[in-house]
């Protein structure tokens, strides 16, 4: 029998990119609620409860009311895509790269918190130069980052495309979480092993899909005083072995005048950048992906099939 996978919040952004991958496997069966219902409770319950992985697709309470209603039904597995467990430790990280781990934590557990897309980039860079030793978990870190608007939801979508609304967003690129609290670092520190609470500063530029995000550091104020070519090798050898998280070599790096944020828009997959001069003792990491592939939705089914023990 094929294993029953409900996507609960299809017709939302996320939900509709995860509907699409989806539309052409043959080796599951895709519960479904009629767009008009998606209100009605009981239908919603009943499907949550049918399905052999539900996909949260949803805001963070109405993750949470998902998850009560699924209380003491252990037979369905969950893949929630909102911020509400991924700090939470019953919970497994949805970074399946994140380390060598990872990925069979995720197979085996029944809660598994897909992470945001801008903590996909950020944990990428840093989580394994804490554990190499290279970066101190003290150090005071700049995250910096720039994200399709598509990440926004349908409401941004519509502000940015519509020019008709009153709302419309002109700005060819903004800047916004001012206040530094935004609800991504906690799993930024969490997951990337940080002591400290890193400095966040997203933006988002007039492209539906694509993401960069910078961590520049200092070699000097790191352990051992590595070289570019140090740190380089330390995330090689971390995603050895994987073919998602792709460590571009320090050489063709060096070539590169400017990264589009696009590059990767379209696909599941996320490059990591060492960029610098030797001998001037800095280093700018860059992370590139789609925050809806990557970042989003295709981390949600590379999970899935992870859980279902299903290879694509």
């Amino acid at each position: 029998m094929k294993p029953k996978v409900f996507i609960d919040g299809e017709h939302g952004t996320t939900g509709l990119q995860i509907r699409s991958r989806l539309a052409n496997r043959n080796d599951l069966a895709v519960l479904s609620i009629p767009e008009a219902e998606r209100r009605n409770t009981n239908m919603r319950a009943d499907l949550l409860k049918e399905a052999d992985i539900a996909i949260l697709c949803l805001p963070d309470e109405a993750s949470r009311e998902a998850v009560a209603i699924l209380d003491g039904h252990n037979s369905t597995r969950v893949i929630d895509t909102s911020t509400a467990y991924r700090v939470h430790s019953d919970w497994a990280y949805g970074f399946a790269e994140m380390d060598k781990a990872q990925g069979g934590k995720i197979a085996e557990a029944r809660l598994v918190a897909n992470p945001g897309c801008y903590p996909t980039g950020a944990i990428s860079l840093i989580r394994p130069l804490v554990e190499a030793g290279i970066l101190p978990a003290d150090y005071p870190v700049t995250i910096n980052a720039v994200s399709g608007y598509t990440g926004g939801g349908k409401q941004m979508i519509a502000q940015m495309e519509d020019e008709a609304r009153e709302d419309h967003i002109q700005a060819p690129h903004f800047l916004y979480g001012l206040t530094l609290a935004h609800k991504h670092v906690p799993e930024m520190k969490q997951h990337g092993l940080l002591e400290r609470r890193p400095i966040f500063s997203p933006s988002v530029g007039r492209f539906p899909q694509g993401m960069l995000v910078q961590v520049p550091l200092y070699l000097a104020d790191l352990d051992g005083a590595p070289s570019l070519a140090d740190i380089q090798a330390a995330l090689a050898a971390h995603y050895d072995g994987q073919e998602i998280v792709q460590v571009v070599p320090l050489a063709e790096s060096a070539k590169i005048a400017r990264v589009d944020p696009t590059e990767l828009a379209g696909t599941d997959l996320m490059k990591l950048y060492v960029f610098g001069t030797d001998g001037q003792g800095q280093v700018n990491l860059v992370a590139s992906l789609d925050n809806l592939g990557k970042g989003a939705s295709g981390a949600a089914v590379q999970n899935m099939d992870l859980m279902l023990g299903l290879k694509h």
